[in-house]
């Protein structure tokens, strides 16, 4: 077995057999009892088997939108390395039910056939031995090739799946390449495996973007490639969670995930650890596992060197997806504090803030750390919702009541966050009745659909606008009596532009699309952060992400540091833009040029930070926001 758990034998197809070698045939011997156990029949076509509804497939996708949204991007570059091979890529849940696919139209269309489509369920006793319910329950890499597929009407296919785990070993899905068996590739098991690994390490990376890391390998070469095993460790040395490889080499068991201290594994405490990480300055150095092993360990701390002026925040008392939008910035602290308080009760939500200023990550985050994480999320954007079709899409409507509904009727957008979380998003662009509707639902907790009856719904309503409520109300384009609904909380997300953490955002920013990339975390400039800390950011959250995403994929394989050359030529521009002084004829540099410059040279001495300018300065971080605004306003 290698170091992810997975056999070392390289795979390739047996011609005197059907199993690829590298397999064990065992795997295929038990799923077929198991399959006689559960009395399928081999000539049976499961036309019967469980299929999600599209409203359902809808809700599944909400539930599992952490997942899918790693495992998207891998899941479109492997489709581009195999397109025009005739192969479709999916996706399963922990149940087997297929969450995404992306392949050859030809293939995906000849696989539909037989449900090889999102909604469908793939589980073992529901299709018999397939590669995507035998990975399930034998949890671990399998092939199906042709023949080997219990049923026979699916023995056309070949098919190669791995297991997803979750960093505390939480089986998390499966993701599955399938072909015609007539053309499998032996390689076909090895792609699928990477694709494991790659979404797994984004999943980890996303989870413990605020933690110490301890890398390690016996190889010193093999620190920083995909085959180092990673651990997140908290302040007491304690194991938050680990990557496949980690899992593997440390004989860590799911259990022991938040329970045991990286010392019952090492032979070293936490604070020799620190300190030889001092002493190594920044070098691999060498520890011993309590298995015997030697291994190279390199330490990435929570905060990056070039970032050392980053507030911290305090120790959050739970480590959920509130915690983690805690980059250090008080405002949002103190909405985080607030939000901790009605987790759990059933109290409308209300954010507020300019577009782009992070409401769609918070309310995702407020359902993902509440009591009905695992109910669905259901996120509507009422402004892009036609008119015409408004209240059919979240009241739903029953069969056939007005022209060009479903034959079947439609749930609505409200009924499907039963027992879940319900997202309104620019909120304040409902008309006025669809409000009347909505305030009824609220008041009554009953929805009447189209045409239909009254049937009770439970869900958390969580609102957003960047609408201003009392003009709104005073033009009569909005309810009052809505809007005090819809306010049980009201949280007022700052603008970047305020944000005290701007630079812990971009690291955070940063190791995502490392993650996403499959890349180290690169490292900023002082130019690239002074003009960042200098910029108004009109389009907040969402402009800095675009920029510095792309500004990612300008990097060069050698380059480390994130520079300004690497952004767009528009966005260089408007970060680097400086006014020139006055034009005087008797003294060519004024107080205020005077003033600008220091200001400039200040940031750039504190890699960015505002508030640590604004001490320097000996002025507030209001004021320092003011004059750059007026330093590009010139």
């Amino acid at each position: 077995m290698d170091h992810y758990g997975f056999p070392t034998q390289t795979v390739g197809l047996n011609r005197f057999s059907a199993a690829p070698v590298g397999i064990d045939p065992a795997d295929i011997s038990r799923s077929w009892q198991r399959c006689r156990a559960a009395g399928l029949v081999r000539e049976q076509n499961r036309q019967d088997a469980p299929h999600f509804s599209q409203a359902e497939l809808r809700a599944a996708a909400e539930r599992h939108s952490s997942l899918i949204i790693q495992a998207r991007p891998i899941i479109s570059y492997f489709h581009s390395q195999i397109k025009d091979s005739g192969c479709v890529i999916l996706l399963s849940d922990e149940n087997g039910y297929l969450l995404e696919s992306a392949g050859d139209k030809d293939f995906c269309s000849r696989a539909a056939q037989v449900s090889l489509s999102p909604g469908a369920c793939w589980a073992e006793a529901a299709r018999g031995t397939n590669a995507v319910g035998t990975a399930l329950v034998e949890g671990k890499p399998i092939v199906v090739n042709g023949t080997e597929h219990y049923l026979r009407h699916n023995s056309f296919l070949a098919c190669a799946a791995a297991p997803l785990s979750a960093p505390n070993g939480k089986l998390l899905g499966i993701i599955d390449i399938s072909c015609d068996a007539r053309r499998y590739h032996p390689h076909t098991l090895g792609l699928v495996r990477a694709a494991a690994q790659m979404i797994e390490s984004r999943i980890f990376e996303i989870a413990f973007t605020h933690q110490t890391k301890l890398r390690f390998h016996i190889s010193s070469d093999c620190l920083g490639s995909v085959m180092e095993g990673v651990i997140a460790l908290d302040d007491d040395g304690r194991i938050l969670g680990s990557n496949r490889a980690g899992f593997s080499m440390l004989g860590l068991q799911p259990d022991d995930i938040g329970q045991q201290n990286f010392g019952v594994f090492f032979n070293i405490t936490m604070q020799d650890l620190i300190d030889l990480d001092r002493r190594s300055h920044g070098r691999p150095f060498i520890i011993h596992s309590r298995r015997g092993k030697t291994l190279f360990v390199s330490v990435e701390q929570m905060k990056m060197p070039m970032l050392h002026h980053i507030p911290q925040a305090a120790p959050a008392r739970q480590s959920d997806a509130l915690n983690a939008l805690d980059t250090g910035d008080e405002r949002i602290a103190k909405a985080i504090s607030q939000l901790r308080r009605v987790l759990g009760r059933k109290v409308p939500i209300l954010l507020q803030g300019e577009t782009g200023s992070g409401k769609d990550y918070f309310a995702r985050a407020i359902h993902a750390a509440g009591t009905r994480a695992n109910g669905p999320f259901v996120a509507v954007n009422c402004a892009a919702l036609p008119e015409a079709r408004i209240e059919s899409e979240l009241f739903g409507h029953a069969p056939g009541v007005f022209t060009d509904a479903r034959k079947e009727g439609a749930l609505g957008r409200i009924r499907e966050a039963g027992g879940g979380t319900l997202f309104l998003d620019e909120v304040g662009d409902l008309p006025l009745t669809t409000q009347t509707r909505l305030l009824r639902v609220l008041e009554e907790g009953q929805l009447t659909a189209i045409g239909g009856k009254p049937v009770p719904v439970d869900f958390l309503l969580i609102s957003a606008t960047h609408a201003d409520f009392q003009t709104r109300i005073a033009d009569r384009t909005f309810r009052a009596d809505l809007y005090y609904r819809l306010n049980g909380l009201a949280i007022s997300l700052p603008p970047l532009r305020e944000r005290t953490d701007l630079l812990a955002l971009i690291k955070k920013i940063l190791v995502h699309e490392a993650a996403q990339n499959g890349a180290r975390v690169p490292s900023l400039s002082p130019a690239f952060a002074a003009a960042c800390a200098g910029y108004a950011w009109p389009g907040n959250l969402r402009q800095l992400s675009g920029w510095l995403r792309t500004a990612c994929l300008m990097l060069e394989d050698h380059e480390e540091m994130l520079d300004l050359h690497h952004l767009s030529e528009e966005a260089r521009h408007a970060l680097t833009a400086r006014p020139s002084p006055p034009p005087s004829a008797s003294n060519p540099t004024t107080l205020r040029a005077q003033s600008d410059a220091m200001i400039a040279s200040t940031l750039a001495e504190v890699g960015g930070n505002i508030a640590a300018a604004a001490r320097r300065l000996s002025i507030s971080r209001n004021t320092l926001y003011r004059r750059l605004a007026a330093m590009r306003a010139h």
